[in-house]
């Protein structure tokens, strides 16, 4: 009798655990999808075009970047530099309309530095720009230009009104991130620390011909690194 009791009494017991509904697992979130990429605007130099890119525009492809993040702009080489900058504020502007970034980052070879870093000095550009990036730029000028005609050629002589004002004050304003990369052996741009600006992160290549830093794989490894680390991974 004492044994039908307790058995009953289990019984009563577990019948409101019975009843519960069974619990469910919550589903873990759905992983946020990476954001995308900022845009990268490549700025060719002097006598050149948008093609320069191709391999690197190729590489930024291969390790990731979506091909409408990557625009290799052309522009008349040879018009001042000012003009230049002002035909890049519509192009950023561009960029950034049809893709909903914030901002790009400028990546530039030669003189497609000074027209870049003039955008971003006198025409607001730092606030559009997160990354910008000089390989082989002559910020303080080349005797090379001297061989060469017309007013982009002469703003990239040493000393020129265009240079000076353009370095005068703070070689890297505003909020942006400034890195350059030059070569002991470019025979273009010389000499090599012309390529330096205070406030930069300045980097030194191995022996690189002018033409072949936006080709080679070591220079592209870099700036696809400084490019991807962002302002928390970056130092002035």
């Amino acid at each position: 009798m004492t044994s039908s009791i307790r058995h009953a009494s289990r019984v009563i017991a577990l019948v409101p655990l019975a009843l519960l509904p069974l619990a469910t697992a919550t589903p873990a979130p759905a992983a946020q999808a990476a954001a995308p990429p900022d845009p990268v605007v490549f700025v060719h130099g002097w006598n050149s075009d948008g093609r320069t890119w191709n391999t690197m525009a190729g590489r930024f492809r291969a390790d990731g970047w979506p091909a409408d993040r990557l625009y290799q702009w052309s522009y008349p080489g040879k018009q001042s530099n000012a003009t230049t900058a002002s035909r890049l504020a519509e192009e950023i502007d561009r960029v950034l309309a049809a893709t909903g970034a914030s901002k790009v980052d400028l990546v530039t070879h030669s003189m497609g530095g000074l027209s870049s870093r003039y955008y971003l000095k006198n025409l607001a550009g730092g606030a559009k720009v997160d990354a910008w990036v000089s390989l082989a730029g002559p910020n303080h000028g080349t005797d090379a230009a001297y061989l060469c005609g017309g007013p982009a050629c002469a703003e990239m002589r040493p000393g020129s009104k265009f240079l000076n004002d353009l370095n005068a004050g703070d070689e890297t304003p505003g909020i942006s991130r400034y890195a350059t990369w030059r070569s002991p052996c470019d025979s273009i741009v010389k000499p090599e620390d012309t390529v330096v600006l205070a406030g930069a992160v300045n980097n030194r290549a191995s022996c690189l011909q002018h033409t072949a830093f936006p080709a080679d794989a070591a220079i592209y490894q870099q700036v696809r690194d400084y490019i991807a680390a962002g302002p928390e991974g970056a130092s002035r």
